[in-house]
């Protein structure tokens, strides 16, 4: 459940919109006799782990089952730590299949599906809180994540990173330089190899939340050895795949030149994930942030959510609808949006973060429908331009995106735990130009909320939070005034200590009232300032 009360309602509209396209996104399968849910891609009926994955940030909040996707992953995953793509039960509506069997496929040229597996366990247990489900499902995460760096065919010992074959971002099919006559989705022995950033940014965050689930289960030796494991990554990342500006899209391990485009300009959609991801450092962050800024005042699309810009000559991949600007190759994705709005808010790029959740608010306000990707004119994808007859214009996987910086960027409520019990807390609200916002989230797995009142008196020079909901904890972190001088913080009635700190962005510095509490986090802050 997601409540949201400010002026004019926009923001409740938003989240509501959202659920309903979440709610059009479920799908049901029956596996093994047990009855499977979770969240289908937005132009495929399938259940893809992948897409799930990033649905269920947003899903959490109105979806109570979500242990049943991962359980029945776990279940089929091969004795290596592989983890299947996708399962389905019926026939796909274009293809011209007739049974309904169940059909699990495995598609060899992606390195991400074991770490996006983790990813929907850790978003599963942390909105049920059951820790024994969590305890028995360990070694299967465990598993998968030590397939990542033995396999052969996905982990490069030179650089003690995670490879792949020549796909667009983290997208399922490959460059073959014409050596195959369609869509290729298959390791060859002519596949070009090297390094995509999404792949060890999706590495780092699946290792180091494996080693705070085995450290919660009093399991050190585990959590240390998935802590160094998670670490090196990061320090071998950064240094070989930043540019000064950005994440170069793919290092290469093959020798291969596309011609009729510039590869080193390139900026992927897997940039702002690396941020939310933790891979990034602040500095990176920023420049990644401000790559995007530039790229929005300088290019003629509407938004600059692209999957891959500049892209790729027309048809190259072997498909004629992938032609620049279309699909994967261009195509504007609210996922990409969703992502990069939860990165500028938590980076000092505050008021960037909040037109971008403005902007699709509007979007799909006008329209009432989400669709997985845009034409940069803005025109929405379509049976006939898609590579997919199945798309939907009920798009989970991108307006996910957007309720997930929504609720952790301009909301600033973020779960560091379980069930809400250690939030830290940082309402944006001051740069959406709101004085009054109310907002309570709760998951509808487990019931646990968190809720709080903010109120900003400007006349009086007065700031107030009021906190309920289950947290044992909270960090909050409050946005004072340009200019504004702290005078007096109060908590319950009592003076309490705090401490101010500047965030800088593209823009002029952000400033933030620092304040932890460690005891229950219910209570009533009230700031006062001058300037």
């Amino acid at each position: 459940m997601i409540r949201v009360k400010t002026t004019d309602g926009r923001w409740q509209r938003f989240c509501d919109r959202i659920r309903g396209f979440l709610e059009a996104d479920v799908t049901e399968q029956d596996i093994d006799g047990v009855r499977v849910r979770g969240y289908r891609s937005p132009d495929n009926p399938a259940l893809w782990i992948r897409d799930h994955s990033d649905i269920v940030r947003g899903g959490k909040y109105f979806h109570a089952d979500l242990t049943s996707s991962v359980d029945c992953f776990a279940a089929h995953q091969a004795a290596n730590g592989r983890i299947f793509d996708y399962v389905l039960t019926s026939p796909l509506a274009h293809s011209n299949e007739r049974e309904n069997w169940e059909k699990w496929i495995r598609i060899p040229v992606e390195a991400d599906v074991e770490y996006r597996f983790v990813k929907a366990a850790h978003q599963a247990w942390q909105a049920t809180g059951d820790t024994e489900w969590l305890r028995r499902l360990l070694p299967s995460l465990e598993r998968a994540v030590d397939y990542l760096v033995s396999s052969p065919i996905r982990w490069d010992e030179t650089h003690g990173l995670v490879k792949r074959a020549y796909t667009i971002d983290t997208w399922d099919f490959d460059y073959t330089a014409g050596h195959e006559p369609w869509l290729n989705f298959q390791i060859t022995p002519d596949t070009f190899w090297g390094i995509f950033h999404g792949d060890n940014s999706g590495l780092y965050e699946a290792a180091s939340s494996v080693s705070a689930m085995y450290a919660l289960v009093g399991d050190a030796e585990s959590a240390g050895r998935l802590r160094e494991l998670a670490d090196g990554v990061r320090l071998r990342a950064n240094a070989l795949l930043f540019n000064g500006r950005f994440y170069t899209h793919f290092h290469k391990l093959s020798p291969i030149t596309i011609e009729g485009v510039d590869e080193s300009e390139q900026l992927s959609l897997s940039n702002p994930m690396a941020i939310n991801r933790g891979l990034a450092t602040d500095e990176i962050a920023r420049a990644i942030i401000a790559e995007y800024r530039r790229r929005r005042e300088t290019s003629a699309s509407f938004a600059e959510w692209y999957i891959i810009d500049p892209p790729f000559p027309d048809g190259i991949f072997g498909d004629e609808k992938l032609v620049a600007g279309a699909y994967v190759n261009g195509g504007v994705f609210p996922l990409c949006g969703g992502e990069l709005a939860r990165a500028a808010l938590s980076h000092g790029a505050e008021s960037y973060g909040i037109e971008i959740l403005d902007q699709y608010a509007s979007m799909i306000e006008s329209s009432g429908a989400a669709y997985l990707w845009y034409f940069p004119d803005g025109a929405p994808s379509s049976p006939e331009t898609s590579t997919s007859p199945d798309a939907t214009p009920t798009d989970g996987w991108g307006s996910s995106a957007m309720l997930y910086g929504f609720v952790e960027g301009l909301a600033g409520v973020v779960d560091r735990h379980c069930c809400f019990s250690q939030v830290e807390l940082t309402p944006r609200w001051l740069f959406a130009g709101e004085q009054e916002a109310e907002v309570e989230i709760s998951y509808a797995a487990s019931g646990a909320g968190f809720g709080y009142r903010y109120r900003h008196d400007e006349a009086s020079k007065r700031i107030s939070l009021e906190i309920s909901g289950d947290a044992r904890s909270v960090t909050i972190s409050l946005p004072l005034p340009h200019g504004a001088t702290l005078e007096r913080t109060t908590w319950n009635g009592s003076e309490c200590p705090a401490s101010v700190s500047a965030t800088t962005g593209a823009g002029r510095a952000s400033r933030y009232l620092e304040i932890a509490h460690d005891e229950a986090g219910q209570g009533r802050l009230e700031v006062a300032y001058r300037g």
